[in-house]
């Protein structure tokens, strides 16, 4: 008798335990950022960023420096004043990204064995496009929609918009190969 009363004591506590660590995990903003290759549009590679606290939206604010000879773009999470991209650009050269300092290869994300396409419900926005060109993102989006970690992304939060832009270190005489789209989704 004693023993069962020992065994639902632990089992309750165990049941306490796991539900109150699923609440931390809400009060923490997660942001993916995936990196597509500008010409071929195969992924590259992506990470993920954490912020903890409350639950925010996501507003991105950009930040450019023109490349007279060196640029710069910086992007923030306007909600928590938190860089979440930096990369610099170079004229008649080729900049790298700053921040996040390290993306995980491609060939670490795992992928959904469904023959399904998932779309983003509320489209796509691109957060920096100085020129206002217009993009088809459909080929950047078909790279990177079955990656697991984006389904769980868009489903749990299945009203973002996918947020991206195309990151140019090189310009000027620059080589589109260097170029990537930088896709970012919220938690």
């Amino acid at each position: 008798m004693m023993m069962k009363s020992m065994i639902s004591i632990l089992s309750a506590i165990l049941l306490l335990s796991s539900c109150c660590k699923k609440g931390h995990d809400g009060d923490e903003n997660k942001i993916l950022l995936l990196k597509v290759d500008y010409q071929t549009h195969a992924f590259e590679g992506g990470t993920e960023l954490s912020f903890p606290g409350p639950k925010t939206p996501l507003t991105i604010q950009a930040e450019y420096k023109a490349p007279s000879d060196f640029g710069n773009i910086s992007l923030y999470y306007k909600e928590r004043n938190e860089k979440i991209f930096d990369g610099s650009i170079i004229w008649m050269g080729k900049g790298q990204i700053n921040f996040p300092y390290n993306f995980q290869s491609a060939s670490q994300f795992d992928r959904v064995m469904t023959a399904d396409y998932a779309s983003p419900a509320k489209g796509f926005e691109n957060v920096f496009n100085p020129n206002q060109d217009s993009f088809d993102y459909n080929p950047v989006w078909a790279s990177v929609q079955s990656l697991m970690v984006v389904r769980d992304y868009l489903q749990n939060n299945p009203e973002s918009k996918v947020q991206l832009f195309l990151y140019t270190p090189s310009v000027g005489i620059g080589d589109p190969a260097d170029w990537d789209w930088i896709l970012i989704l919220k938690k």
